[in-house]
């Protein structure tokens, strides 16, 4: 078996060099790597806002991004014997973060944009497995890295599929466009599938168990499979509510292996990991019902509880740990675990939000 690397020039945008990488999916674009079964590769990963936020920026500087920028993807990558209708394995052996992080809150985006309504931006600085922010003092988040966005490429018919099934959703599906696309070339530019949302064959996850020690399993749609990856997360609390993680550069050491001779053939990626030891720890747990501000049940609405999950969280972190609105909405987003408690009882499932208490330092959460 052999290794090989893949290293862009990560802390140059793709904006700036577009054929260094890619931000859409699409059949035919062309292989930056070829590899056997069983290779390693090292593989270099821009942050998911490919580059725009550095130590110097502001909020002020956040609704000038360019969001279709976003997600640039190191790849694709060719598996030698992969073929449609096989399973692509790939082991993440371990993924390492950059020294610089960022956590943006960005108007009009997060699963509390209505009461978000302005720009806001940490800043952290990634050391010694732990993030800490100027912005946020009092707080350090545990190293948790994982890949966010990692996939492979569709057929021509499901890239058709995917592009007519979400013009019935409108815009709000992200429709294609060439707008901040990699690479320029047509017919990429164009007509190819952004990450988000997230499909059958991968995107956008932002799984957090896709992480050191995991294995992922993909549908294979086209010959060589033409893996890609990107987005490296240094942490995210699951449901990544302020839109946002710790985000950062990365470099992913991956290992690629095409399966043809399975019992389960999976439509959706399926992930195989273990829960890291420092999760076994005490938390603060908040919950959500599906009752609006007026006292109207919406019932069964999972959006609606975690929307209230979220809000008593950050009303708890603001009385008990002195946060203000937007530094508990950004620490909820990095830390706080949003999960589905239980759906059988109608009208009213519930979410919870759960807050990992050793997060805080200087900071000590009283009782009562």
């Amino acid at each position: 078996m052999a290794e090989h690397r893949l290293d862009p020039p990560v802390r140059r945008p793709l904006a700036e060099l577009p054929d260094t990488g890619h931000n859409r999916w699409h059949p035919d674009l062309e292989p930056a790597l070829v590899v056997q079964p069983g290779d390693e590769i090292v593989v270099d990963c821009r942050d998911g806002l490919d580059g725009q936020v550095v130590p110097t920026t502001v909020d002020q500087d956040l609704p000038l991004m360019d969001f279709g920028r976003n997600h640039p993807m190191t790849g694709p990558i060719f598996v030698e014997g992969a073929e449609p209708g096989d399973v692509l394995q790939v082991d993440i052996l371990e993924v390492r973060t950059d020294t610089f992080g960022s956590t943006p809150v960005i108007p009009g985006f997060g699963l509390l944009a209505d009461r978000f309504p302005d720009p806001f931006l940490v800043t952290w600085g990634l050391h010694d497995g732990l993030a800490t922010s100027g912005r946020m003092p009092g707080v350090a988040v545990p190293e948790d890295a994982f890949v966010g966005v990692i996939g492979v490429a569709p057929s021509a018919e499901r890239l058709a599929a995917w592009t007519a099934r979400e013009a019935a959703v409108g815009e709000a599906a992200l429709p294609p466009s060439a707008d901040g696309a990699a690479p320029l070339h047509e017919p990429y530019a164009s007509t190819g599938a952004r990450t988000i949302p997230p499909r059958e064959l991968g995107g956008n996850l932002d799984v957090m168990q896709v992480r050191t020690g995991a294995s992922v399993f993909f549908p294979v749609d086209v010959p060589g499979a033409l893996l890609s990856l990107g987005d490296i997360h240094f942490s995210q609390g699951d449901g990544e509510v302020c839109g946002t993680a710790i985000e950062c550069h990365g470099q992913a050491r991956i290992r690629v292996t095409p399966l043809r001779e399975v019992r389960h053939r999976p439509t959706t990626p399926l992930v195989e990991s273990t829960e890291p030891a420092f999760r076994a720890r005490r938390h603060v747990t908040t919950t959500g019902l599906p009752i609006d501000g007026e006292g109207v049940v919406h019932p069964m609405d999972l959006t609606l509880c975690a929307r209230n999950a979220i809000a008593q969280m950050i009303r708890w972190l603001g009385d008990e740990a002195g946060l203000s609105p937007e530094q508990a909405y950004v620490l909820c987003s990095v830390a706080v675990d949003l999960r589905i408690s239980e759906v059988v009882d109608i009208p009213h499932p519930v979410v919870s939000a759960l807050c990992p208490l050793d997060v805080f330092t200087e900071i000590r959460p009283q009782r009562g």
